[in-house]
């Protein structure tokens, strides 16, 4: 059975992922259209009014790191159909992923350094190396198999905003208090109120196209794998609890409607209200580095990460109790072709806000930056489900399958899909 016949299968797992491609549009907005310390930090620029503090809140706790969440758990999902699809076709399961990883990767780089430097695809192609170790494990195992994951990511970056904050609040003896502060000085510099930072990346992205290339190129250089030492624990965490949910068929849809209901709603009783806490700490902290640092990096991971199922619930209880069969082939079909769709948004955004396009960088207020993600989601439900009736793939999995088969695939209808 080939890959593409395969996936098709599960209409409900490509619908769930059609929902993440758009939900990480929802978490990236902010990053698109404002200056990188924005993202974190609603005072960052100057007073937030309430509408902006609002917005903020609402992101942090039910979208930010919760629809990255969800795309990385199906991206182990996926992993697994391209694995067993490769086997069942009689190739190498271990060449197919393999090379797939590879391709991923350069894509990745090439989206970082010319589009967004926003990327996970280098992040996943990366995380993605390892996946092929646990393919054949249960779904009980691949969650035990998570937790170490998990705590080396929450536990590093913890450790260090525990340093930070003893610097912070003077608690650290003198030989070890100097550094800190060096360190929680230029942290407030990258991302606290009304920071330097905000500044320069207004003017620079609001520049040409060959600046902020060349300002990746160079300054930002070594990002993509700052980012990998930084990110992949909680990602490798992720895409196993990704595997063991579709190995126990909770993405495929095979579970009966209470079920569904039940984990979701257990999962936004639990961890919504520690979110909501963690939130109300930075606020009160006034935004500083240490707040959003120990709060993004640490501690809101396990609660992310249980919204992040609860997410996985809802839509699949959604899709399966209220969706109409015309609105799941749309999502189906925004999720078959999420690699292009993922790729495309970044290259619209960018061109709508950064200065060689429109040049609406920091003129879009927290809230009405959602109108652009509305008007992207209705791009994609528009208009993959018409190319897909006509091809067998979108055009960027086309050649990225292509590349990691080393054959130009068929890509009309009419053609057989390999």
């Amino acid at each position: 059975m080939d890959e593409r016949a395969a996936a098709s299968r599960y209409e409900s797992l490509d619908a769930i992922r059609g929902v993440a491609v758009m939900g990480i549009l929802a978490m990236n907005i902010v990053a698109f259209a404002l200056p990188f310390p924005a993202y974190s930090n609603p005072a960052a620029g100057g007073p937030p009014g309430s509408t902006d503090v609002a917005t903020w809140f609402f992101n942090f706790v039910f979208i930010d790191s919760k629809m990255r969440g969800l795309f990385s758990m199906l991206f182990g999902a996926s992993t697994l159909l391209v694995i067993d699809s490769a086997a069942s076709a009689g190739r190498s399961a271990a060449g197919a992923h393999y090379s797939r990883m590879f391709w991923l990767a350069i894509f990745g780089l090439a989206h970082f350094y010319l589009v967004w430097f926003g990327d996970i695809l280098f992040l996943y192609a990366m995380c993605g190396l390892l996946l092929f170790l646990f393919r054949n494990l249960s779904a009980r195992a691949l969650l035990l198999c998570s937790l170490p994951f998990f705590l080396i990511g929450i536990g590093l970056p913890g450790s260090l905003w525990a340093s930070l904050a003893m610097a912070q609040a003077g608690a650290l003896p003198p030989e070890a208090a100097s550094a800190m502060r060096e360190a929680l000085a230029q942290m407030n510099a990258d991302m606290g109120p009304s920071t330097p930072v905000y500044a320069k990346e207004m003017a620079l992205y609001l520049g040409s196209y060959s600046s902020i290339v060349a300002h990746r190129t160079g300054d930002m250089a070594g990002d993509p794998f700052f980012f990998l030492v930084m990110f992949a624990w909680e990602t490798i965490g992720l895409m196993l609890i990704g595997m063991a949910l579709f190995k126990s068929r909770m993405l495929t849809g095979e579970w009966n409607v209470a079920r569904y209901r039940k984990w979701a709603i257990i999962c936004f009783l639990v961890a919504a209200p520690p979110l909501a806490g963690i939130a109300i700490y930075q606020m009160r902290a006034g935004y500083d580095a240490v707040s959003i640092f120990g709060s993004t990096i640490s501690l809101s991971i396990p609660f992310d990460t249980l919204m992040t199922i609860g997410w996985a619930a809802l839509i699949m209880l959604l899709i399966r109790t209220r969706a109409s069969e015309a609105v799941r082939a749309r999502l189906a079909a925004a999720g078959r072709m999420a690699f292009t769709n993922y790729l495309v948004t970044s290259i619209v955004m960018t061109t709508i806000f950064y200065g060689y396009g429109l040049g609406l960088f920091g003129s879009v207020g927290r809230l009405p930056l959602y109108l652009f993600c509305f008007g992207m989601w209705a791009a994609m439900l528009l208009w993959s489900q018409p190319w897909l009736s006509r091809f067998h793939y979108g055009p960027l999995e086309w050649l990225w399958r292509s590349l990691s088969r080393w054959q130009v695939q068929p890509v009309r209808k009419g053609g057989a899909a390999q």
